[in-house]
């Protein structure tokens, strides 16, 4: 079920010189990468390197399928690590793990188990991660004697406090418009969303791990300690800019969307950990994040994967995604310095902001992703918005995600169990 195509056969700079240089294809949306990869060109007279910009998301995913099924995929593809399970089982990605190398030491444990989907194979090199933390305006929490959470208890006693405090401010709001963060929460609470056994899927969206983040969050929805209103909109952004709501539970690309949402706040924001579930516990979720992958169609997959490796572990390159691609990278060795030896503009009066961000990415727990991430997360939008709106039981609307997400791989021929 998860076997993809085999590699090459051939090693890059052979296949290089018998009939001149390799020329490579690269599907991918982040900006700037012809910049980066104008430095591999230079470099690389054998193996030239194509970027071809594409939208990302669902739309990149399903044109990727389509090309492999007419044996047209392109060399290379940029891959959100929730689309890997889905390449795979179609058998879109070949299994890189002969060129990877010793890669795995270069990445935080659970970002690499993102691209071996917890086998032996290796299926992408990762390219920019989202580790969460919690972002918070540091003179209305010093105004309202509030303390900076280090649990989700004490997290609960803040909106409390607030509310109480003053009814017109909440401490942040519950949105179901992108259930990546919902997903990152519940990574966090040790959720283990698919899981495979043999050539059997079972699917896990309504674990103990999941139900606990639902419950929680529902029930502070419910009783109107955070606000229910959807993030990224006009009003979400006013409400970040004055101070109606006054923290975010966000990742650690937060400073840019701050930056615009709410301008009025520079410097008066910080960063700090994740709240835990248990006092002393060190652990993050994550919210976005991609990966290079080498197609099963490519004929030149030994040369596509040295190139996604240089991409992703050669300092010049990173400290390039860094500067002209505005990625976090996953490599941990390049997430303090150069680039981002220095704070975010927005959050220039935390100059440690990128040293404590590198801290918290290596604690990023491993996700266990599916080939339908799709289904649920549609599925998670529109249940989880109906239940926040009218604040009613998240419990019911976690079991029907899992109801339309099994019933789902069933349709599409998977043997599951759930």
């Amino acid at each position: 079920m998860l076997v993809a195509g085999c590699g090459s056969s051939g090693s890059a700079s052979s296949a290089a010189s018998s009939s001149g240089p390799v020329h490579l294809t690269y599907w991918a949306w982040a900006p700037g990468l012809d910049q980066v990869v104008s430095l591999w060109n230079k470099s690389h007279p054998n193996i030239q390197v194509t970027v071809e910009k594409q939208a990302q998301g669902d739309d990149l995913l399903t044109k990727v399928i389509t090309a492999s099924k007419a044996g047209s995929a392109p060399d290379l593809v940029q891959a959100e690590y929730q689309a890997l399970p889905t390449l795979v089982s179609n058998n879109v990605l070949a299994d890189i793990s002969a060129q990877d190398g010793s890669a795995a030491s270069t990445f935080a444990s659970g970002i690499w188990k993102q691209v071996t989907l917890g086998t032996n194979a290796v299926y992408a090199i990762p390219q920019d991660s989202g580790p969460l933390m919690f972002y918070y305006r540091t003179d209305l929490f010093k105004k309202y004697g509030l303390t900076v959470p280090t649990t989700w208890d004490q997290f609960k006693a803040d909106a409390e406090k607030l509310r109480a405090e003053d009814s017109s401010k909440y401490l942040t709001t519950f949105s179901a418009n992108d259930a990546g963060l919902f997903a990152g929460l519940a990574q966090q609470a040790g959720a283990q969303w698919w899981t495979t056994s043999g050539s059997s899927w079972k699917v896990s969206l309504d674990d103990a791990a999941t139900q606990k983040v639902a419950s929680f969050w529902g029930g502070l929805v419910k009783e109107g300690a955070i606000d229910n209103q959807p993030m990224y909109t006009p009003a979400w952004s006013k409400a970040l800019d004055d101070g109606t709501q006054i923290a975010w539970v966000s990742a650690v690309w937060a400073p840019g969307v701050l930056s615009s949402s709410a301008p009025s706040g520079k410097g008066k924001w910080a960063m700090a950990p994740l709240p835990q579930w248990t006092a002393g516990q060190n652990v993050t979720g994550s919210w976005g994040g991609s990966s290079t992958a080498v197609s099963a169609d490519s004929k030149n997959k030994a040369a596509a994967a040295q190139f996604a490796l240089w991409l992703n572990t050669d300092p010049q390159a990173v400290a390039a995604l860094v500067k002209d691609s505005y990625v976090y990278p996953a490599a941990t060795d390049a997430q303090t310095g150069g680039a981002l030896a220095t704070a975010p503009d927005y959050l220039s009066n935390q100059p440690d902001f990128y040293t404590q961000a590198a801290k918290i990415a290596a604690t990023t727990a491993p996700a266990a992703w599916g080939p339908n991430v799709n289904t649920a997360y549609s599925a998670f939008k529109d249940a989880f918005g109906k239940a926040a709106q009218n604040r009613t039981d998240f419990l019911t609307a976690l079991n029907t995600v899992q109801q339309t997400t099994l019933a789902d791989m069933k349709t599409q021929g998977f043997t599951v169990s759930g």
